[in-house]
């Protein structure tokens, strides 16, 4: 499997040297500076691609091999095929990304919010830090702050109760905290940073869009998607919801086993892919992540590692826990991967990713991008690799 690593790009606060020194490869990369929406150019892709793939004297090549994400408008989500010309810009920047020689392209179909977290620095018994998804914060925010119609239907009245706890403990600055974090778009995010007011519009425009209809939508951009993918020799990469549920009262269509299954029926072309990450789909207590593998192993052409713990007391909450604790069976999926990646020649071989460390040792001390520090990838990714070569050396 080849070793990969995000950069924001830049402006990233973790260089392409110390992506070296992690012992990656392969860099995970978008553009990020443009718009979603916006027309990718060859010229710009081939920029980036220069600044990453040019090696200076003495150094560890990199490549630039994956793209992660090219956004999909809103109005393709929300229209589906009527979105035309919203489309052909999306295949438009997939041929720019293609002939830069660049095979790999991750995308989502999340409505109004990319993946979404309540805090960005939890703290750890250890004095590291965490993301983390707290549903009574969340529920405040929706119940309180947000102020959603019809979101009272959706929380028991225990969680109601817990909310409104929360709620009036917050100062103003809690609350502008909180706004920050879910409506502002967090890093890599392919969605618009939104006011409360703007997220309200949001939904409103999704207000007849239940899951049946978005499913159609992503079906009908496949179908017009893909045979370009095919021309092009790009694999298209589907990346889970983040949370794998409803928020908002919005439909996800890509949670589960099922939901993949249901997109590979309809457009059954070896280029549309999963990218398969074990944090989004762990969440899930359903979702058993050895078997998913296993299933669509000959689909998965990316692959994100990382592992989520869900409270005890309350399972829709979560944190970002260590790469090989949590509720993932890390070793298990490891070892479905290695099995699939063994059948593949040299340009089929899977690129996987550590995601979302912990912020700790001297990365508390600077100005990191949330959920990807230096350190804490760093460590996932030597766990990671542990893992890797003893599954490769006992099976």
């Amino acid at each position: 499997m080849k070793q990969a690593w995000r950069w924001f790009g830049p402006h990233d606060p973790v260089s392409l040297d110390d992506v070296r020194q992690a012992g990656a490869t392969d860099i995970v990369n978008a553009l990020h500076q443009l718009k979603p929406g916006e027309v990718w150019t060859e010229a710009a892709v081939a920029e980036r691609k220069n600044l990453i793939d040019t090696t200076p004297a003495g150094r560890t090549p990199l490549t630039w091999s994956i793209v992660e994400s090219i956004p999909v408008p809103d109005d393709v989500k929300r229209l589906g095929k009527g979105a035309k010309a919203s489309i052909e810009g999306w295949i438009a920047s997939l041929e720019a990304v293609a002939r830069n020689d660049i095979k790999t392209v991750c995308y989502n179909f999340m409505p109004v919010v990319d993946w979404t977290r309540t805090d960005l620095d939890y703290p750890l018994p250890t004095g590291a830090t965490c993301l983390r998804f707290d549903q009574d914060r969340f529920a405040a925010f929706e119940l309180h702050i947000l102020k959603r119609p019809g979101a009272e239907a959706d929380y028991d009245d225990a969680t109601k109760a817990r909310a409104d706890a929360v709620f009036e403990a917050m100062s103003q600055e809690d609350i502008d905290y909180l706004i920050m974090v879910i409506a502002s778009a967090l890093p890599g995010s392919t969605t618009e940073p939104l006011t409360i007011e703007g997220f309200r519009e949001k939904l409103i425009a999704y207000r007849m869009i239940d899951a049946k209809i978005l499913r159609q939508h992503l079906i009908e951009f496949l179908e017009a998607v893909t045979p370009a993918a095919e021309k092009l020799g790009v694999k298209l990469t589907l990346h889970p919801d983040d949370p794998p549920r409803s928020l908002f009262g919005l439909p996800r269509v890509a949670s589960n086993a099922a939901d993949y299954q249901a997109l590979f029926d309809a457009v059954p072309s070896a280029s549309n892919g999963i990218c398969f990450c074990t944090g989004s789909l762990g969440v899930r207590p359903d979702n058993d992540l050895v078997a998913i593998a296993q299933h669509f192993a000959s689909r998965i052409h990316f692959v994100h590692l990382r592992a989520t713990k869900r409270d005890l007391d309350n399972p829709l909450s979560f944190i970002e826990a260590d790469h090989l604790d949590g509720d993932v069976d890390m070793v298990g999926v490891i070892s479905a991967l290695i099995q699939e990646d063994r059948k593949r020649d040299a340009k089929g071989k899977i690129p996987f990713r550590p995601d979302h460390g912990h912020r700790m040792l001297d990365d508390l001390k600077k100005k990191t991008t949330p959920g990807y520090t230096a350190i804490g990838r760093l460590k996932g990714l030597g766990e990671l690799r542990g893992v890797m070569r003893a599954v490769e050396r006992l099976t």
